[in-house]
C-alpha cells in the first residue's frame, strides 16, 4: 500500500486552491505522472528535496509531494 494515500496526495497538492476554482489534480493519473517524472529527474542525477534514508526514486518523490517541496502545475499555468 501506498503511503500518504492518493486521497491524501491529492489534498496536499489542492491545497492552495480557493473554494470555487478548478482543482490542480483531479485523477489518480496527475499523481503518478507527476511522481514518476520527479522520479526520473532524480535517477538521471538530480538531487532529492528531502531525506534520501536510502529509498527508491519513486518513494523519495512521493515524500517531495507529500511534503509540499514540488508542486504540480495546472495545465494552464503551464502554457
Amino acid at each position: 500500500m501506498l503511503h500518504p494515500s492518493y486521497s491524501d496526495l491529492m489534498k496536499v497538492v489542492n491545497s492552495d486552491v480557493e473554494p470555487g476554482e478548478t482543482p490542480v489534480v483531479n485523477s489518480r493519473y496527475s499523481i503518478v505522472m507527476a511522481t514518476s517524472k520527479r522520479a526520473r529527474q532524480i535517477i538521471s542525477g538530480e538531487d532529492p528535496l528531502v531525506e534520501d534514508k536510502g529509498r527508491k526514486p519513486l518513494s523519495i518523490a512521493v515524500e517531495e509531494l507529500n511534503q509540499g517541496k514540488i508542486k504540480i502545475l495546472s495545465d494552464e499555468a503551464e502554457q
